[in-house]
């Protein structure tokens, strides 16, 4: 007893000895880093009140006001982060170093919702995220799978148009857009991924839009157990139990679409498979790479549902509020849509090569409204990014949206100006595949969206239509608000609710 007594007196000078140690040592490496400039920040919260209520434009305005430059640090609460604001310094992260930054932060949503990150977004990277990459640009968002699936595209744009143009005929001639848009790329984005569509009285394909909607909402809010250490295993917001309640249902309803595709395999013939289809045959097959787990496709599934679904809505909603206050611009697109496809047809994917100001209008409107308006990486490592240390697991966020809108880049950069993007010519001199930083709406690199094709060829060519068969204005007349709310997506603050007077009677869409 008295040697048990003994030892506890002595462990506990140890300890506090060993805790100041670790303490100094902690504050001599900080001395020693040399870290990016960084505003004043706050106890425990850090920098988190600075951040409200718009990030992306908050650490625009914080770079500016207090002259941070162009790469800065803060806290959100206990997590180290940099911001960076110009195209040279992306280069640095998302082609320079990469490797070094070739993960995403994780927040509980995003870990709880994809099952632990057996999805391909957020899946760390290793084998299984370079396979599934693989995968996705060879088999399921590669050219020949989009080839064999652009009827269904075409489909559903022909049946938004006809829908536009019966409201019209109806009366109801006042609509809105960001409604009507959601709805065709979840039809789109569903049929191809599981032969069902979003509208209608299928219940699954439903289900899938109220949970899109949902888990958009719930990854996207701020958590603050994400953020200040000692709340990590309390829920004060209530985020876990409807993130519970959102897992629940999302893999209740895959559960049930699987067993149905595994039951009908048997009879299935030679038809087009749908994007499920290619991943329960990839699960099957022994000789695979990798072995994709049940968890695995629920959660791709779950990244091709969000991530393809919101993203063209948005972009094309701030596209046609862009042309609605540029009578002259959408003029002009109008002018080469009948110039190349005349009146005699709707304009289709195969035109898109010979519409090079609908493909600048497309540019202009991800150059100032970017879906994706940061990207966010975690370091991997301790590296040095314009003379500054980048500690390992320091959370970086290129900040898009102010990259897209940086002066030094853009002549008149708040201006709508789709010329910018077209030569003499004819020729286009920025790409926005992730080859030129100044503008990269999409990411660069290794983890760039996989499905930035299919999102091009949609929003193109449904802009086209909408721009070929109706005459738009603003509810109300005069111009459109252009206010970003809040989300991760930047979505618009207001809906965009319009005017549209079909140009053809009767129309002409086959």
């Amino acid at each position: 007893m008295e040697s048990t007594d003994q030892m506890r007196f002595f462990a506990v000078p140890v300890v506090l000895l060993v805790l100041s140690f670790l303490f100094l040592s902690s504050r001599c490496r900080r001395r020693t880093q040399h870290l990016p400039p960084s505003p004043i920040s706050l106890p425990i919260i850090g920098h988190l009140h600075l951040l409200a209520p718009i990030p992306h434009q908050s650490l625009h305005k914080l770079s500016q006001r207090q002259r941070l430059g162009d790469i800065f640090s803060f806290r959100l609460g206990s997590v180290p982060c940099v911001a960076v604001s110009s195209a040279s310094t992306a280069r640095e992260i998302l082609r320079t170093q990469e490797l070094a930054f070739s993960n995403r932060p994780m927040s509980k949503a995003v870990s709880y919702l994809t099952y632990g990150s057996s999805d391909f977004s957020f899946a760390p990277y290793g084998s299984y995220w370079k396979f599934m990459k693989k995968l996705c640009v060879s088999e399921l968002l590669g050219g020949r799978t989009l080839d064999l699936l652009l009827p269904i595209r075409r489909e559903e744009v022909v049946a938004f148009v006809r829908t536009l143009y019966d409201k019209s005929k109806e009366g109801r001639t006042t609509v809105d857009m960001g409604g009507e848009l959601v709805r065709l790329t979840n039809n789109v984005i569903s049929r191809m991924t599981m032969s069902r569509r979003c509208s209608g009285s299928e219940g699954e394909s439903e289900e899938v839009r109220k949970i899109v909607a949902e888990v958009a909402e719930l990854t996207g809010k701020f958590n603050l157990a994400d953020y200040i250490g000692i709340l990590k295993n309390w829920d004060l917001q209530g985020l876990d139990k409807r993130m519970e309640d959102v897992h629940r249902r999302f893999d209740s309803m895959m559960e049930r679409i699987l067993k149905e595709k595994e039951a009908s395999r048997t009879k299935r013939g030679g038809g087009i498979k749908d994007l499920l289809d290619i991943l329960i045959d990839i699960s099957e097959d022994a000789s695979a790479e990798v072995r994709l787990s049940r968890e695995n496709i629920k959660a791709f599934a779950l990244d091709i549902f969000v991530a393809g679904t919101d993203t063209s809505a948005i972009t094309m909603e701030w596209a046609l509020a862009e042309l609605i206050n540029h009578p002259n611009i959408l003029r002009k697109a109008r002018d080469e849509i009948e110039a190349v496809v005349s009146k005699e047809r709707l304009v289709a994917e195969s035109d898109l090569a010979n519409l090079p100001y609908l493909q600048a209008i497309i540019k202009e409107t991800l150059r100032l409204h970017p879906t994706g308006p940061m990207i966010a990486r975690q370091s991997d490592r301790d590296a040095k990014i314009k003379g500054y240390d980048v500690p390992a697991n320091t959370t970086v966020f290129v900040n898009v949206w102010a990259i897209g809108r940086d002066p030094t880049q853009w002549s008149e950069p708040l201006e709508f100006r789709p010329e910018r993007f077209i030569t003499e010519d004819g020729g286009h001199t920025v790409d926005v595949r992730g080859q030129h930083f100044e503008l990269i709406p999409f990411g660069s690199g290794r983890r760039a969206c996989p499905g930035m094709s299919l999102a091009l060829q949609l929003v193109q060519s449904t802009l086209g239509a909408m721009i070929q068969c109706f005459d738009w204005e603003a509810e109300g007349g005069g111009t459109v608000d252009m206010a970003e709310g809040l989300g991760l997506t930047l979505p618009r603050a207001k809906p965009l609710v319009c005017t549209l007077v079909p140009r053809w009677k009767p129309l002409p869409l086959d």
